[in-house]
């Protein structure tokens, strides 16, 4: 399975296999474990999740997104932090469809895709809108860090808190703990008017 994917993306080295069997209820996704499951590609452009990690995974973007609880199985992220998973509420050719979770953004997006379209379609055509990949070029011809599974690159100051969108605010960060701040921020930030500060320790 995923033919176009496995000839358009080409496997880092250091993307290291973790497969085992898996049973998400959700064919294409079991198959996507089953082959891919820790694999990096495009010099850390894209990864698929380590099947042994996905209720953390699941925990750590519906901190954030609480209204996703129950409902998503997280299978790849970006370079960026990215996370992609898929929503059982919301069906895509008869599977459950794609949702992109940004933590620079604070945005859950609905992708028009499910697993399979969205690896053998979505990544195909439209690769730069899914996965920035012309911006992850130009960071690492600029001579930016290639993040490795448990890292990403992050924004200093999240983008919907005023951050700008350029290299000037990224840097290379440890994916947990980006998650973690940022889930925090975009749960305190939901609602409040522009402008308002937050302290992601307090109340």
């Amino acid at each position: 399975m995923f033919p176009k994917f496995r000839q358009g993306f080409s496997q880092d080295a250091s993307g290291k296999l973790d497969i085992v069997r898996i049973d998400t209820g959700v064919k294409s996704l079991n198959e996507l474990f089953s082959s891919f499951s820790g694999a990096s590609f495009g010099r850390g452009l894209y990864r698929i999740v380590r099947a042994r990690d996905l209720s953390v995974w699941n925990d750590r973007i519906t901190l954030g997104f609480p209204a996703f609880a129950g409902r998503i199985t997280c299978f790849g992220y970006d370079w960026l932090g990215r996370t992609f998973a898929v929503d059982t509420e919301r069906t895509e050719e008869g599977e459950p469809g794609v949702v992109m979770f940004e933590p620079g953004t604070g945005e859950a997006l609905e992708v028009p895709a499910n697993v399979r379209t969205f690896h053998e379609m979505e990544l195909d055509e439209y690769r730069d809108a899914a996965l920035a990949s012309n911006f992850h070029a130009t960071w690492l011809a600029n001579g930016g860090a290639e993040p490795a599974y448990d890292q990403c690159i992050g924004y200093n100051v999240p983008l919907f808190l005023g951050g700008k969108d350029g290299e000037e605010n990224l840097e290379l960060t440890d994916l947990e703990v980006y998650w973690h701040i940022s889930a925090q921020l975009i749960a305190k930030a939901r609602g409040l008017p522009p402008g308002t500060r937050i302290n992601v320790n307090g109340a």
